[in-house]
Order: C-alpha cells, then structure tokens, then sequence
C-alpha cells in the first residue's frame, strides 16, 4: 500500500552534499518505497541556480516516488509543511578564521532557521543537523524552536563517525562491516570524538565474539590491542574527515550524504533494537550535561506523528579511560555551548 507523501526540506541543496542526497532520497533509500515524497530544496541566493539545476535533474529522473519539487531561499517557505529537515547548509571554516567566528556565522543561520522550523513545520517534525559544527548547530536550532518543538526533536549527525569506525574495524579483522555490531561514537563530532569498541561485538568465521577479544587474537594480546586503539584506530576516526580533504582535494560528500539516509531511515523506520550513534538533546545520561547535543548510543522505534524517535541507550558500563575521553569531548561542547550563549544564544 502506497502511503501518504512525506515533505523533506533540505537546506544547502544547491551544495555537493545536497546534490549527492537528493535523487537517493528520490528513489526510496532514505523513507522506503512504499513512500512518496516532496522535496523543498532551501538555498541562499546565491545557490539558488544550482538547486533549480538539480530540481530539473530532479524532474528528468521520472522518479514515481517524487511527488513534487520546490526550490526557494525563503526559510518559511522552504519549512512550510516539513516533516523531516535536513540542516547540510552551513558557514564553511574559512582561511585565518577562528571557530569562535565559525560558531558565530553559524549561530546566524541556525537560530532562524530554527524560528522558521516551529513556525512552519508539520506538527511531528524531525531535524538532522550536518552542517558543521553540527552539534552546536543542532543545539542552536533547537533552543530557536522552543517551546513550540520539543528538543528531543532535533538530532544532530555523528552517523558518518560511527560507519567510519566500523569500517576501520571491519578492515583490520577482515570481514565485512555488517559484521561488526554495537560500536558507539561518543560526544562532539569532532577531533575529540571517542569511537568505544567495549560494547561492540563481531561476527567472526568461528562465530560471534567481542570485538576486544578478536582485536586482541589479531595483534597478539589485550595489551597491543589497546594499543592498536589508542595509536591508530582513535586518531584515525578522528582525522578522517582532514585525511579525505588532504587526499581529495575537498571534503566528504558521497560518504556524508550515505550517512545522512542511514540516519534518517534508522530514526524514521526503527533500528529493531539494534544501536547506532547519534547526536541527541542529553538528559543527563552517562553524566552529560543536560541540554548538550552530545552523540552517545541510541535505538529508535521508528516515527509515527509526534511519537518515536531517538532515545538513549542506557546502562552501559564506561571505564575510567573511557569517561576520561568522554569528558573531553563533553567539555568541548561545554565550551562551544558557553561560546553561543555569549553571542546572545540560549
């Protein structure tokens, strides 16, 4: 049964990001084919001809899932009706540019379009925050939407950390990543991020193990496994993203946008108990301050209206040098969040 059409609005379309989301979404990947959509591509006026020149790709694709395309840079329009916002449009780091400069371009974009969201969005709207500093980003948003939408409505992605992990994992243990299950990214995304495997299980030939005992069989101990973590797999993850730009000459995109329909899908369809790692509002879970975006380990019911959605995963065991790597990615976000509040934020 074919089901109501979902509005997806999404900014910075005009962008790599945008463009490599668009006819995905378009095909089903993101929301099923059983499930038609609108898309409203938001822009600036400066990108709006690239987002006109992707809606007429758009419409050449005879997509019979895509109901109907709209491109504008008027925020209200652009949110009017949206179930789903994807937040890729954001102020890049520019040369000689500090990031308290970058929190600030960026405190200017989404604080109204956080406003426009609860002034114009469908009653059960979900936010992905990606553009970058998308934790901040998102906790922006969502302070400019309250009290009309709830913060929990808002995410933020660190879903591109997460499958970056499990690829790294995957690669040294040689199998494929399905097989590796249960990994979380912790906190900002950012260079402070902490990918924790002690959860995590992996799918061996032999069969099902925890991913510290194959890393351990593989480098011939607990102790050079840990050190195969802390020297290679961490700052690996972590640099990722700069490696990309140095090899590729730009940043992640293809990648990024494979993320962002994962994400979506997981919140929007479920997860079937399965965890994954999101950015969501903190309710003081594993002594992070309440109110940050902070990714951590979430499952989803799936969405139906206003209900559903990511939660919290809770009562997992951290080590000591596990909340010590938390915490420095929780103080990061403290300190970007005090910096936004200092620009006049929330």
């Amino acid at each position: 049964m074919v089901r109501d059409a979902t509005t997806i609005t999404l900014t910075g379309a005009g962008g790599q990001i945008g463009y490599a989301l668009l006819f995905r979404i378009a095909a089903g990947e993101m929301l099923g084919t059983d499930r038609p959509v609108r898309l409203r591509l938001l822009e600036i006026p400066q990108g709006l001809r690239a987002a006109e020149g992707a809606a007429l790709e758009l419409q050449d694709g005879a997509f019979p899932l895509l109901q109907d395309v709209e491109v504008t840079d008027d925020a209200r329009v652009g949110f009017d009706g949206a179930d789903i916002a994807l937040l890729v449009g954001a102020r890049p780091r520019g040369p000689g540019m500090e990031r308290a400069d970058l929190l600030a371009a960026n405190a200017g974009i989404f604080g109204p379009q956080g406003r426009a969201i609860a002034e114009a969005t469908a009653p059960g709207i979900r936010a992905v925050v990606v553009g970058n500093p998308a934790n901040t980003n998102a906790l922006l948003a969502a302070a400019a939407a309250a009290p009309e939408i709830p913060a929990e409505r808002f995410s933020a992605l660190t879903r591109l950390d997460h499958n970056r992990a499990v690829a790294q994992i995957a690669g040294v243990l040689e199998v494929s990543p399905a097989a590796v299950d249960g990994l979380i990214v912790w906190g900002n995304h950012s260079a402070t991020q902490f990918p924790d495997v002690a959860h995590a299980r992996v799918r061996m030939p032999d069969g099902e193990r925890p991913v510290l005992d194959a890393l351990a069989e593989r480098f011939g101990g607990v102790d050079a496994a840990h050190t195969w973590l802390d020297e290679t797999f961490l700052p690996r993850v972590a640099r990722r993203g700069a490696e990309i730009i140095e090899v590729r000459g730009s940043s992640s995109v293809a990648s990024a946008a494979h993320a962002v329909i994962q994400h979506v899908r997981d919140e929007q369809l479920g997860t079937d108990g399965r965890r994954t790692s999101a950015a969501i509002v903190s309710h003081g879970e594993y002594g992070i301050p309440e109110g940050l975006v902070c990714s951590m380990p979430v499952v989803s019911p799936g969405v139906s209206g206003s209900d559903g959605g990511y939660r919290a995963v809770e009562g997992l065991a951290l080590d000591d040098r596990g909340r010590a790597l938390l915490q420095t990615s929780v103080d990061e976000l403290v300190a970007e969040r005090a910096a936004v509040r200092d620009l006049g934020g929330r």
